[in-house]
């Protein structure tokens, strides 16, 4: 028999509480994350997310970086099905001459 030394609770911070990544913490991720986070937010485990990353099957874009893999954000979010324009803040309205390119 297995017995499970974690207590989830039915809340909003379960996500947290489990080691999982909301979509507003993934969106808040700089450029460039390390293997562990990137795999946070997928509901990838540490140990996994390395055996992935060795076998070339992590599921998104992984740069080996000397004895680390980083992962581009953009390739995350991507995958997550969340565009670049959603995680960062959206450019100004082009009005005015500086639309017409003058």
């Amino acid at each position: 028999m297995r017995i499970s030394l974690h207590r989830h609770r039915a809340t909003p911070a379960a996500s947290v509480e489990t080691g999982d990544l909301t979509l507003a913490e993934v969106m808040a991720l700089p450029a460039v994350t390390d293997l562990i986070s990137a795999g946070k937010a997928l509901g990838i485990g540490r140990t996994r997310s390395y055996e992935l990353a060795r076998a070339g099957e992590f599921p998104c874009p992984v740069v080996r970086v000397g004895k680390t893999y980083r992962v581009p954000t953009a390739g995350l979010l991507a995958l997550l099905g969340v565009g670049l324009h959603q995680a960062g803040p959206q450019p100004a309205a082009a009005t005015g001459t500086y639309a017409a390119g003058r």
